[in-house]
């Protein structure tokens, strides 16, 4: 997130710094059980970030487009009585002979037809199409042409010429983090919608 940044900036707000204490402060927190140590230790911990971190800016990203649309959607495995149950299952459990989400697999192995019972894991889908990126190109160019910008503020124009000026590779398509380049381009503005918004001012 920091590659647009001004260097003044980073260096004044010692941004590394912050991350890797929000980091530590993060990891401190894993509630690790007695004889954890090595590898399991650590699944242990990127599950706990995952559910800290990134699994609630999904739920919500879900509400709101759910929400706007008139839906109410519902994300039944997680519910707090299943992710705190599941959480202190041990991983040879779950992942079972290699098999992910054997529990549930196993679980439901009534319930289900083999063919969706042991099809295989299709993630959180990101796809690629050419009208968006197009999209927030020119939203974010409009933002740079205005000097009432506020994002202005805390960007390098020598890195945003060069980031702008590129052609994203997005190479084979895939499910997860696709879309890098409009991915970043969309974070930019919604800074300048938020500085904007609450009339933040931040001089370098």
């Amino acid at each position: 997130r920091k590659a647009l940044l001004n260097d003044d900036l980073i260096d004044s707000i010692r941004l590394d710094e912050y991350v890797r204490y929000r980091y530590e402060e993060s990891i401190n927190d894993v509630p690790i059980l007695d004889g954890e140590v090595g590898e399991e230790k650590r699944r242990r911990e990127l599950a706990y970030l995952n559910l800290k971190w990134f699994m609630s800016t999904l739920l919500d990203r879900m509400d709101r487009a759910s929400m706007y649309t008139g839906l109410e959607a519902r994300v039944p495995y997680a519910d707090h009585r299943i992710m705190e149950y599941v959480f202190n299952i041990p991983w040879s459990i779950k992942c079972k002979n290699g098999v992910v989400k054997h529990l549930l697999r196993k679980a439901s192995g009534d319930l289900l037809p083999k063919s969706v019972l042991h099809r295989k894991k299709s993630p959180y889908p990101k796809t690629y199409h050419p009208g968006y990126e197009a999209l927030v190109r020119e939203r974010f160019m409009n933002v740079i042409a205005d000097k009432n910008s506020p994002l202005l503020e805390l960007i390098e124009p020598k890195k945003v010429n060069k980031f702008i000026n590129s052609s994203f590779d997005y190479g084979k398509p895939w499910f997860g983090q696709l879309m890098a380049g409009p991915q970043m381009i969309s974070y930019m503005l919604q800074v300048n919608y938020w500085l904007n918004k609450y009339n933040i001012s931040i001089r370098v």
